[in-house]
């Protein structure tokens, strides 16, 4: 599943390719994909007319913001606007977008289409079919309508996340520590890479329970995440099977994780051998001599 800096990097891509698009056809292609409103024809006029005029993220949440066009100037510098709420989207394991300035036949796994004036397209593809969308009109709140956007906890880049944060989070949790990071109620982003490459930069092991680390190594945590996700972005996010960036392009970071995927290898630290466990169902990377 896209993590933050995939999501992000998406989130780049498409502030910086759709300028002044305003949406003039929607095409669904697959009804399920819709999460919200329950009548699909409500989200087609909702979107239809609309400026997408800036792009923001809120975990691994995609989130346009849009602008009615008033009146039938098709001239985005001389439309005037009212706002028109969000569409949100969350991309999950398998989705992404292209952008195509040429008309072409959509391919078995196209799920959402959006048309400009000039007939550009912005086409949402999904092969396992998880992600949603959802057209939260003004004056609703997408944290009321979308319950996992609403129990976000921090972002890793914002103020709230600090040391006092974490010391608070991870106070009498019994829980792991790996558990802990991709709770997205505790931390907004994190997925199993960058849990997993977080706490081996901080060398702690992924099995420990939440409250037996100490401030310093919190501290040293805190670091590891944030230094790690902006070296991710910087990358164009991590690919291991399906994603891609808005101009088709893999993330390269995959080519630098110190243990994710790399069970049975040596550690780039010690030759020690990269081992693989599970935990809460999720495969977890670790290095047992450097991580403690």
């Amino acid at each position: 599943m896209p993590e933050l800096p995939e999501v992000e990097t998406v989130r780049r891509g498409l502030e910086q390719k759709l300028k002044n698009f305003i949406i003039k056809k929607v095409e669904i292609c697959r009804e399920s994909t819709v999460a919200y409103p329950i009548d699909k024809k409500e989200f087609v006029e909702g979107l239809q007319n609309s400026l997408i005029y800036k792009w923001d993220r809120r975990g691994k949440y995609l989130i346009a913001k849009l602008k009615k066009t008033v009146g039938n100037n098709i001239d985005a510098n001389e439309i005037s606007f009212v706002k028109n709420g969000v569409l949100v989207v969350h991309l999950r394991m398998t989705g992404y977008f292209t952008f195509d300035n040429i008309l072409t036949n959509p391919c078995k796994h196209t799920r959402i289409r959006l048309f400009d004036n000039h007939n550009n397209e912005l086409r949402y593809i999904d092969v396992r079919s998880f992600g949603q969308m959802w057209w939260v009109r003004e004056g609703l709140s997408p944290n009321n309508i979308i319950k996992g956007l609403g129990k976000l906890g921090p972002e890793p880049f914002s103020e709230n996340f600090n040391l006092g944060y974490l010391t608070n989070a991870i106070s009498n949790k019994t829980r792991s520590i790996k558990s802990i990071l991709l709770d997205q109620t505790i931390i907004a982003g994190i997925g199993n890479i960058y849990a997993d490459e977080s706490l081996y930069s901080a060398g702690i092991s992924p099995f420990r329970e939440a409250r037996t680390i100490k401030e310093n190594e919190l501290k040293k945590l805190k670091v590891s995440i944030v230094e790690i996700l902006k070296k991710s972005i910087g990358a164009g996010g991590t690919t291991f099977s399906d994603f891609r960036d808005l101009e088709g392009e893999n993330g390269n970071f995959g080519l630098q994780t110190n243990v994710y995927r790399r069970t049975g290898k040596q550690c780039r630290q010690c030759k020690n051998l990269i081992e693989k466990q599970k935990i809460s169902g999720r495969s977890t990377h670790w290095c047992r001599k450097c991580q403690k």
